[in-house]
């Protein structure tokens, strides 16, 4: 039996005070990926606090101003006409608005334009170009205390100091990569550079993977089409293997850190030590199951010592560097799930556990920082796997304390002494406000209202509530009726689908995570439906490990017992019920359809792993082992084993030039259909990558609804 607890409803335009208000709107696929800024949440740009200062600064009208925190007094601080009159002085081309600011510090502020990076005394009014970096430059990553700009130009680092430019890597191979990022973003790490604390010293990936095979996406834009060649190693094929080097730019000399064999492990928590004089590396094994959490003389390259290891029978995910601590440099915060959820850890750099800060059957998701002598800030899902919500601890112990007022969904931008904090927040009722609070709490002043940017349109009711399937967590499910619903009547329903790893599609934040496009999925006539299933994030690692080697199985298990309930509904009509998804959503919607035959009478599939044999080896084995390993779970979730089972209405979408899921998934899938005589849709966009971009998005949102409306 499923035990179904509500949890709360939503009216968007009734709920929001705003009955009186016409709301006739209908939403657009060019609103539904954010053509039209009038439905933007509000937005306050530039915002954050100056250094050493309870002032925060935000830009309005080309202007910069300055607001006291205790006193809420608002001054100019600069303006756009400051910066040109400057710029024109010195010979450079004016802006046309104000560019992205960043302090240095108390009185310095620094700034780019056209590859020209300037700084700016807002006392002395001086103005320098401190650097000029080529228009093709990448990966670009500032250092506010040197004032030195690493970047990357092709496979290459470099390095602009003191209005000069140093090339870090001379590698005419493009199999060898300098300075970018080496693994997936599933590690926490998005950049391939890692300056040290005082800004001279620069430790960067250096990946090799000459050894990988080429794998070919093709370009049409060449008269005769050209073949563009990618670096791709699929899951138990060779991977690519990294080193950490450590460029000394005062001796122009590059030195690698003694990472040791297996090479094509994986090297995570990059992190400089405060002293500046090692480096700490998680070494993760490429069976993701064991890592050694190592420390590294950056003058020798040795190992120093290794302060712990953890490991799991499934999988570790050190995704997080050490944070240490200003006040003690001997001491860092470590975020592990060693306990099944997301916790934070004290430690010493001997290795020693000091104490466990946070415990409890819910998961820290972002470390914000220290502030004080003994406090630190995060964000958690404590209240509720729904929420994220600001909170503090003490480095002593003792109870964790919660700082954002509200439910929802937050970020808190705290000042530097962490008197004050900026809650950034929405939730069910709101799309975005900014509220100020002291370090307990206590609100301050609202800076900026909720604008209600979708109060003169006419959307649906959305529903957040809980099914309880027999022998299965409680699952978290969302409904979104139609404008005008009509119990009495039936309607088609729409199943949007995820399912995989790292991601929550069912949140409290604005539209409860639904975005656009489901509201006006919504707006065309469709009960839309959407579950978070076991393999989701943020309900822990049970619940997420709940899928490791054998993908498809229980989500598409979750994901019909949403199904079941879906079709007892007496205002849903059970023949008509199609399903979306893209990427491991597409993976989804096509299990669903193939190992469920008769219930989804449509179904519409982006960019989906098709086979994991196909796919990236650390993504793909993480969660599935090797081919070689695993062969009974890769063969069990393989839709080439289960296309006679196609039947009804199907399309797939994929972008030719994808290298995330590549194209041959798709078009492997297609193969198969036709060899087996299976009717089916197929369109695809040049061009595009894993996801369709731009102004095109809004013809993909019409693609998928009119298959919808011509079909179910």
């Amino acid at each position: 039996m499923k035990k179904i607890a509500g949890i709360f409803v939503l009216s968007l335009g009734l709920l929001l005070s705003y009955s009186s208000m016409a709301q006739d709107k209908m939403l657009t696929t060019e609103d539904a990926i954010y053509m039209n800024p009038a439905i933007y949440p509000v937005r306050i740009p530039q915002l954050q606090w100056m250094p050493k200062h309870d002032y925060y600064v935000y830009a309005k009208h080309n202007n910069l101003y300055k607001v006291s925190a205790k006193g809420n007094s608002e001054t100019l601080f600069l303006t756009l006409d400051n910066l040109n009159e400057k710029l024109a002085q010195n010979d450079f081309d004016s802006l046309k608005r104000l560019p992205r600011i960043s302090f240095l510090n108390q009185k310095e502020v620094v700034f780019s334009s056209k590859s020209k990076w300037f700084s700016y005394n807002t006392e002395t009014h001086l103005l320098q170009n401190f650097a000029d970096i080529p228009d093709s430059a990448a990966n670009i990553d500032f250092n506010k205390k040197s004032k030195y700009i690493a970047y990357t130009i092709k496979n290459n680092l470099f390095i602009s100091m003191n209005g000069s430019t140093v090339q870090v890597t001379h590698d005419d191979n493009p199999g060898i990569v300098n300075g970018q990022t080496v693994h997936r973003v599933e590690f926490g790490i998005n950049t391939g550079t890692f300056w040290s604390p005082d800004g001279k010293t620069l430790a960067f990936y250096r990946k090799d993977e000459t050894m990988v095979a080429d794998y070919p996406l093709v370009n049409i834009d060449t008269r005769i089409a050209t073949v563009k060649t990618t670096k791709y190693p699929m899951a138990g094929e060779t991977s690519h293997q990294v080193t950490l080097g450590v460029f000394n730019p005062e001796t122009g000399n590059t030195l690698f850190l003694k990472t040791g064999e297996p090479k094509d492990h994986y090297l995570t928590a990059v992190t400089w030590d405060p002293s500046g004089k090692y480096i700490y590396i998680a070494i993760l094994n490429r069976d993701q199951n064991h890592f050694k959490l190592n420390k590294y003389d950056v003058t020798t390259g040795d190992l120093v010592n290794t302060l712990f290891e953890e490991q799991n029978p499934k999988y570790v995910e050190p995704e997080h560097p050490l944070y240490f601590n200003p006040e003690n440099p001997n001491q860092f915060i470590w975020i592990s799930e060693r306990d099944g959820f997301d916790h934070l850890y004290l430690y010493n750099t001997k290795g020693e556990l000091l104490k466990q800060l946070t415990k409890g059957n819910w998961v820290v998701t972002n470390f914000i920082g220290y502030f004080g002598k003994d406090r630190v800030f995060f964000n958690a899902t404590k209240e509720s796997p729904l929420q994220q919500n600001i909170y503090s601890v003490s480095l002593k112990g003792g109870d964790v304390k919660r700082i954002s007022p509200d439910h929802g969904t937050h970020t808190g931008l705290v000042s530097y002494d962490g008197k004050f904090i900026i809650d950034i927040y929405s939730n069910s009722e709101d799309a975005r406000k900014y509220i100020l609070l002291n370090n307990k709490g206590k609100e301050i002043r609202v800076i900026k209202e909720n604008n209600h940017p979708l109060k003169d349109y006419k959307l649906g009711k959305t529903k957040i509530f809980t099914i309880k399937p027999e022998n299965t967590p409680e699952l978290y499910c969302r409904i979104i009726t139609p404008p005008d619903f009509d119990s009495t009547k039936k309607y088609p329903a729409i199943v949007y689908v995820y399912g995989g790893p790292h991601a929550q599609l069912i949140t409290d934040s604005w539209l409860s995570g639904a975005g656009l496009f489901l509201n006006y999925l919504a707006q065309q006539g469709y009960v839309v439906f959407t579950l978070d299933n076991r393999g989701s994030a943020n309900r822990g690692r049970d619940f997420e490990q709940a899928i490791f080697r054998n993908l498809g199985t229980l989500e598409v298990k979750d994901q019909m017992a949403g199904v079941d309930y879906l079709k007892s509904l007496p205002y849903v009509d059970s023949t008509r019920i199609g399903v979306d998804g893209w990427s491991y959503g597409g993976f989804m919607t096509i299990s669903l359809k193939l190992k469920n035959p008769g219930v989804f009478k449509v179904a519409v599939a982006g960019g989906p792993v098709i086979d994991w044999k196909y796919y990236e080896v650390m993504y793909g084995e993480r969660y599935m082992d090797t081919p070689q390993t695993n062969p009974e779970g890769y063969k069990n979730a393989s839709l080439l084993n289960y296309v006679d089972n196609l039947e009804g209405k199907l399309l797939v979408i994929h972008g030719t030039m994808d290298p995330t899921v590549v194209w041959q998934q798709s078009l492997l899938f297609l193969q198969a259909a036709i060899k087996d005589g299976k009717q089916m849709d197929y369109f695809v966009y040049p061009g595009h990558e894993h996801n369709v971009r731009g102004k095109d998005r809004a013809h993909l949102y019409t693609k998928i609804t009119d298959y919808f409306k011509a079909n179910l």
